[in-house]
């Protein structure tokens, strides 16, 4: 994301008021206009539904059929996205670029076969519903699979632009498609669904292929399975970040108390899903501050530094450079803190009128606000993550990430237990307690960094 960053930098550059505006507004958008784009085209899908005299438990089996596909999706391939980004740009740096896309083939064909087996398994032994319903929930856990991994290179292609257009193309085909299909239910809502998200994976797709020469020979390759060529420790920070971000909804949807059965074995909240989805929409103004400082400021000042520590400048060029690194990180995670604090402030004193604008009960009120410290906290930490991404402290990312899930997993269970009065407190603390872990470890590494980094090959390796 580094990339798309120096892009939006140009904005800045101009120092002009319409500039900032477009950079920043750019930088949420990229950053979590994916993510929106996505959830407001199944709302407005589901609003245009019940318009249409769809049944309102029908609509609910669409959006908890959806938001269970998001969910699993992302956390499959967790497993597999960031152990296969470090792959492809270690590949880059060697400027082994004829190799690229025959492992992304690879990568999808892998991708392909083990969530079409585990959704087919699913299926097969926990779900009896119609065969064109289990066919199009597994449509569309394949394509949206893939479509995670390639998202990818399209961000490394620095084509920020681009995500948005494939996003927005992809969501206008399901908004219009679940339009005409509407008349056959569920599996007309679903298989709009399958055709946008088609229309987003080949979107992309195809504007990747073209970047990165295929050898005839070598159409599909897996090199990025050999161990000796990948940090196996990205597989769990994956798979640990994706779920420790999704298991208190998890908990939340298997909890009798808080739950109830929508469709199949897929259940879902009613009290817990739309305060914490109404305080995911606060993350647009840090993430824009994320992507332009964090992966704008200090991917410019690691730069400048590690190339010093690799040629021939001085100790003196080096800790000057250092100290700039390490202001540019305290620099972009206290810009995050003031602008996500006056965002939850904001939407705090907002809280009434939106609840009551939404026509929902005041009961809402209590978590969202508890959600929306959460969320702040999420946002933080994933940024103190990305730096340790940049340092390439795999073990502090690691333990970090093993810290969110445990964490939001025991306080979730805890908070269930003492009732509705605690519930949303979990996923609070929970980020809370994580952003300040990383906070902690981020300290304890730009401490004498110099050192650090001269020592490290005398360390043992991550």
């Amino acid at each position: 994301m580094a990339g798309i960053g120096f892009e939006l930098r140009k904005y800045l550059n101009d120092d002009s008021f319409s500039g900032t505006i477009k950079a920043y507004g750019f930088a949420g958008l990229i950053s979590a206009g994916p993510w929106v784009l996505s959830i407001l085209g199944v709302m407005l899908i589901g609003i245009v539904a019940l318009s249409q005299k769809v049944g309102g438990r029908e609509v609910e089996q669409f959006t908890t059929s959806v938001t269970w596909i998001m969910g699993s999706s992302l956390i499959l391939s967790g497993l597999l996205q960031l152990v296969f980004t470090r792959f492809i740009a270690d590949r880059l740096f060697e400027g082994r670029d004829n190799i690229i896309n025959a492992n992304l083939f690879g990568a999808m064909l892998l991708t392909t076969v083990v969530s079409g087996a585990i959704g087919a398994a699913l299926l097969l032994t926990i779900f009896d519903e119609s065969l064109s319903y289990e066919l199009l929930m597994l449509g569309n856990f394949v394509t949206l699979n893939n479509a995670w991994i390639v998202v990818i290179f399209v961000a490394g292609l620095k084509k920020f632009k681009y995500i948005l257009y494939s996003f927005f193309a992809g969501y206008s085909t399901t908004v219009c498609f679940s339009i005409l299909l509407i008349p056959y239910g569920i599996n007309g809502l679903l298989a709009g669904l399958l055709a946008g998200h088609a229309v987003l994976l080949f979107t992309m797709l195809a504007v990747v292929i073209p970047e990165h020469p295929v050898a005839d020979t070598e159409t599909v390759r897996g090199d990025f399975l050999k161990l000796r060529q990948i940090f196996p420790i990205l597989i769990f920070i994956g798979l640990f970040y994706n779920l420790g971000i999704w298991i208190d909804k998890l908990l939340f949807w298997f909890h009798p108390g808080t739950s109830e059965s929508i469709i199949g074995p897929l259940r879902a909240s009613l009290i817990y899903d739309l305060p914490i989805f109404l305080a995911y929409l606060s993350i647009i103004p840090g993430m824009a501050v994320f992507l332009l400082r964090i992966e704008t400021d200090f991917a410019e000042a690691y730069d400048g530094f590690f190339n010093a520590v690799r040629g021939n400048a001085s100790l003196q060029e080096i800790e000057t450079l250092g100290n700039e690194m390490i202001l540019a990180v305290r620099e972009g995670i206290f810009q995050i803190i003031k602008v996500q604090g006056i965002t939850v402030l904001v939407l705090y004193m907002l809280g009434p009128k939106i609840v009551a604008w939404l026509g929902i009960s005041d009961k809402f009120i209590h978590l969202y606000y508890i959600d929306l410290v959460g969320v702040a906290a999420q946002v933080l930490m994933l940024a103190v993550l990305n730096v340790l991404f940049y340092l390439d402290r795999l073990a502090d990312a690691f333990w970090l990430t093993l810290t969110l899930l445990i964490s939001n997993c025991v306080f979730t269970w805890i908070t269930l237990q003492l009732g509705p009065v605690y519930y949303g407190y979990g996923f609070g603390l929970s980020m809370t307690l994580t952003a300040f872990v990383g906070i902690f470890l981020l300290s304890s590494e730009l401490e004498n960094i110099e050192f650090r980094t001269f020592m490290r090959p005398h360390e043992a390796t991550a």
